[in-house]
């Protein structure tokens, strides 16, 4: 029996990809062996967020090539996308496999091990096929997944592709335009999940607010009206088994009062909102390119917070976008303090060739990102910390996940709807208990059954 290794960088539409890969491996009879263990494939899922993603994604195929020398090594995913040709140059790359060919990679594999061994010259790239220009319109591209390796909650992705063109960000030109799941097939896959034994799934995509626009720009926002069509994909998961929906990054314009009324009516829908903001400072949100203001994010969590009682809204920033100003720094600042969110995800902006923020004057030296990201990140960390212990001798629903030690004791470890990380006496993962929260251990809230 042939083995096969494989690694994930980067979202979470990675990791579920990745696991689609694992199954078609799996279903052909290919035994899945850890990365670090010498396989006949190792199958690397790269990343190109940021110039760390680029480095971890060539040094991850570099240490495929060294666990065995012998192996099939494939790149694939959006580094790859990104420089085709920098991958297939790479000696320790047998074949570059680009975004929408990622459900091909069993065939290409096998076609490739076929053709080494009867002779024929072996050629990275198949002939070209596997890296397309993504540029245009392009098929959304499907995975049949039943489970997920060490995981208790299931990702479920419903959309591909970005249509927004942040002058920061590389994604719409690796990943192409929005594209989106059928309503059917959503619902196939959470009745599948639910048969599998999952409670809860997690709906996510590269662009989740565009879920059903397809070939328009932002409609939603342009014309004040909810995203019906997200409304329908939430209900599509709505089935018998599955007790929470969690929502993947959301934009703020896609928050009205009409898509609030409707995510609070499916009673399943988890209180954890992820509102990307990306900078508190209106004027580089302009230089960012984000269509919104700080004004009207403010208003966003306000209307969340109006419809779920005592939510999570947890966001995204980068510091150290070019030109940043000390006084755009700290309206930043000023802003998470004033928005009291729950997390706040710190980015040190990096530069991406071909963007518009690259060819911006005023880049931001290492070192002031570096300090300005050690702010904000231990502002964000007070903040979790009241957050989490508001629940403190109250009762919570935690889903269990898997064990940890603290304080020199065995726990189980989960996660309620806001998710606030508990711990509890050791249960088996999966399930779904109520805790009554009396302690706070490290990170983690301490809890036993009610």
């Amino acid at each position: 029996m042939k083995k096969v290794a494989f690694h994930n960088l980067g979202c979470k539409v990675n990791s579920y990809e990745l696991d689609g890969i694992l199954q078609m491996f799996q279903n052909r009879g290919y035994e899945i062996v850890d990365f670090a263990q010498k396989a006949d494939v190792y199958v690397i899922n790269t990343c190109t967020v940021t110039n760390t993603a680029d480095q971890k994604s060539r040094q991850m195929i570099s240490r495929a090539r060294a666990n065995n020398p012998e192996a099939v090594v494939v790149a694939a995913g959006c580094y790859v996308q990104s420089d085709p040709d920098a991958a297939v140059a790479n000696a320790a790359v047998d074949i570059a496999v680009g975004n929408n060919h990622k459900s091909e990679i069993v065939d290409i594999v096998e076609e490739y091990i076929n053709a080494c061994r009867s002779g024929t010259p072996c050629d990275k790239t198949l002939g070209g096929r596997t890296v397309s220009d993504l540029g245009g319109k392009c098929r959304y591209e499907d995975f049949t997944i039943t489970a997920f390796a060490g995981h208790t909650r299931a990702f479920m992705k419903i959309q591909d592709g970005c249509n927004q063109f942040c002058s920061y960000c590389a994604i719409p030109y690796v990943r192409g335009r929005t594209r989106s799941r059928s309503i059917a097939d959503i619902s196939e896959e959470a009745k599948r999940l639910a048969g599998s034994g999952y409670k809860e799934i997690v709906l996510t995509g590269i662009h989740l607010s565009s879920y059903g626009l397809d070939g328009a720009y932002n409609s939603y926002a342009d014309k004040g009206r909810t995203n019906t069509a997200l409304i329908d994909a939430v209900a599509a998961c709505d089935v018998p088994g599955i007790e929470r929906i969690r929502l993947g990054s959301l934009e703020p314009r896609l928050v009205t009062a009409e898509f609030m009324e409707e995510l609070s009516k499916c009673g399943k829908v988890c209180p954890h909102f992820h509102l990307s903001l990306q900078s508190g400072s209106d004027t580089v949100l302009a230089r960012m390119r984000r269509n919104y203001t700080t004004a009207e994010y403010e208003e966003k969590t306000a209307l969340i917070r109006s419809f779920f009682p005592h939510p999570a809204i947890t966001t995204d920033v980068i510091v150290g976008f070019p030109q940043e100003s000390e006084k755009e720094f700290n309206e930043t600042r000023q802003f998470l303090e004033k928005t009291d969110l729950y997390e706040c995800h710190v980015f040190k902006y990096s530069r991406r060739k071909g963007t518009a923020a690259d060819r911006m004057s005023g880049q931001i030296s290492s070192a002031v990102k570096a300090e300005r990201s050690g702010i904000l990140i231990n502002d964000s960390n007070r903040r979790k910390r009241a957050f989490a212990e508001y629940y403190i001798g109250r009762s919570v629903e935690v889903l269990t996940e898997d064990t940890e030690v603290i304080r020199g004791r065995t726990y189980t470890v989960g996660y309620t709807p806001e998710y606030v990380r508990v711990a509890i006496p050791e249960t088996p993962p999966g399930q779904i208990m109520q805790i009554l929260c009396f302690d706070k251990g490290c990170d983690t809230i301490i809890g036993e059954y009610c």
